[in-house]
């Protein structure tokens, strides 16, 4: 084991939602995945104890993290010299994600063992990075990613899953069981591939509106897209596009509802 996991080491905070990865096989497997090479610019989202930091550093020669938990950054600083090592201090919620790659085609490689509490609202963020990024690896709750990756149709697919795959091919890559973390979670995790489809896959004229959209179709799973998107479109509409407006929004796939937003 290459970095302090203890349990004295470190209290793990729970408004953090900070439960630390410890498995090395586990840990390998998931650079494995990543398959990172020298000179690539890679940021790791809340390093923590430093599970997948020391592998990256070792891979890539340079790293940036982002991390809030300032006990965590202070074992960092002592840990890895600058030149190895770039510490961005705060929320990555609010990060900007295009300030670490502002050269011409750069892309970016983001990393993280996402906290349930904020992974949603931090994929959303990210999603709006998706032109500088070059591909996502991120440890998240099986039933999180389970949405992520889900076809139309299906009982996981919903916003989450039409809202990414917009922007993104979606890969569940494996699962990781609690044990592998200290302290050991409730659930098990799995880890998801993201890459940026190329430009022009989909393309909504008004992106808001489509957002919207999407929102509205699935913000009563049982009601039909009648009653769902009568403030954007009417059951004429929806069948002069090809749609049974007696359908629920799980039906449609990302190029429909593009299609519907398109039609504003």
């Amino acid at each position: 084991m290459n970095f302090d996991a203890r349990p004295g080491a470190h209290i793990a905070r729970r408004r953090f939602g900070q439960n630390f990865l410890i498995a090395t096989g586990i840990i390998e497997r998931i650079i494995a995945s990543i398959q990172p090479r020298p000179g690539e610019n890679v940021v790791e989202i809340g390093p923590g104890l430093g599970a997948l930091t020391r592998p990256l550093i070792e891979q890539t020669g340079h790293l940036h993290v982002i991390e809030i938990d300032r006990d965590l950054i202070a074992r960092l600083r002592e840990r890895y010299a600058p030149e190895c090592l770039t510490i961005h201090e705060g929320d990555a919620l609010k990060f900007d994600f295009a300030a670490l790659c502002k050269e011409e085609n750069a892309s970016l490689r983001v990393v993280g063992n996402l906290p349930y509490n904020i992974s949603t609202p931090l994929l959303f963020h990210l999603a709006g990075f998706a032109s500088r990024l070059r591909d996502g690896h991120f440890m998240l709750q099986k039933e999180v990613v389970a949405r992520m990756v889900a076809a139309a149709g299906t009982s996981e697919y919903g916003r989450l899953s039409v809202m990414l795959q917009y922007r993104f091919h979606m890969e569940r890559l494996f699962d990781v069981p609690p044990g592998a973390f200290h302290p050991a979670p409730k659930v098990t995790s799995s880890i998801v591939r993201m890459t940026p489809l190329p430009a022009g896959t989909y393309e909504a004229r008004d992106e808001t509106r489509f957002s919207r959209i999407v929102a509205a179709a699935f913000s009563q799973r049982r009601k039909t897209l009648r009653n769902t998107l009568r403030d954007f479109l009417d059951e004429s509409a929806l069948k002069a596009l090809g749609f049974d407006p007696g359908l629920r929004g799980e039906r449609l796939s990302v190029a429909d509802f593009v299609t519907i937003a398109n039609a504003g």
